[in-house]
């Protein structure tokens, strides 16, 4: 019997782990773009960090968008002047164009993001609507000294 590996889903979706727990002998495809690199992170229980690496960018050159719970986050270098003094030898930081996307499992908002050190720190809380919580209903007893009702009447206590 095959195994498969759901790591593709949990890197591109966000409040689903429960469902890909329950999932994790099922197949997945790890078809997904690897450029730049992310993590994804739990800082709590209902709130979330997803941290792009994205070196050599500035703010303005970033784009954040959420659309119909799809988390797009797109990058796109201007055109790097060419210096006067020198010329490029070696290029090995990747500068190119890159649009990733995550969806997000509903009640997913975004709470802002912050771009330090060349990471991109996108934090996401889940809000779950007072309607959607779980409630507690509390179980009210009778007095252990009351007698219990049958019919509407109070059976009398019978002597063995």
């Amino acid at each position: 019997m095959r195994t498969f590996d759901l790591s593709p889903l949990y890197r591109n979706t966000v409040g689903f782990d429960r469902l890909f727990s329950l999932l994790d002998s099922v197949g997945g495809v790890d078809a997904a773009p690897t450029y730049p690199p992310y993590n994804i992170e739990r800082t709590g229980e209902n709130a979330y960090r997803i941290t792009v690496a994205v070196a050599g960018f500035t703010d303005a050159e970033l784009g954040i968008e959420v659309k119909e719970n799809t988390l797009t986050l797109k990058g796109e270098k201007k055109a790097a002047e060419a210096s006067q003094d020198g010329q490029m030898l070696y290029r090995g930081i990747a500068a190119r164009a890159f649009e990733r996307r995550f969806q997000l499992a509903d009640h997913v908002e975004v709470k802002g993001a912050v771009l330090e050190n060349g990471l991109l720190h996108v934090d996401l809380v889940r809000n779950i609507p007072e309607t959607k919580k779980l409630r507690t209903i509390p179980i009210s007893t009778t007095g252990t000294g009351a007698a219990k009702s049958i019919e509407g009447s109070v059976a009398p206590a019978q002597a063995a």
